[in-house]
């Protein structure tokens, strides 16, 4: 998908869908929450995935959202009882 398409499906005006992704991405424009949540189902990534910097926590935050919500809340106690452990 091109940007002009991602910005045509968002329901931007065709003439100034790519100029519009392209100030996103380059960070001289932020969209607001509307926007992202549009994004994040086009791209079908969860909203916290579009704010990733490191690679690694970008692929944590798409297996996590692969996750039941027990699941989630089982890992978190697993990750929270291995940081205690550690202190010891």
């Amino acid at each position: 998908m091109t940007q002009r398409q991602l910005g045509e499906y968002l329901g931007m005006e065709p003439n100034l869908a790519s100029a519009r992704m392209t100030q996103y991405e380059k960070g001289q424009h932020a969209p607001n929450f509307q926007l992202l949540r549009r994004l994040s189902e086009a791209l079908d990534v969860p909203i916290p995935y579009l704010f990733c910097e490191d690679e690694t926590v970008a692929e944590l935050i798409l297996e996590l959202d692969k996750l039941s919500p027990t699941e989630r809340q089982k890992l978190l106690e697993q990750l929270k009882a291995r940081k205690t452990s550690d202190d010891d």
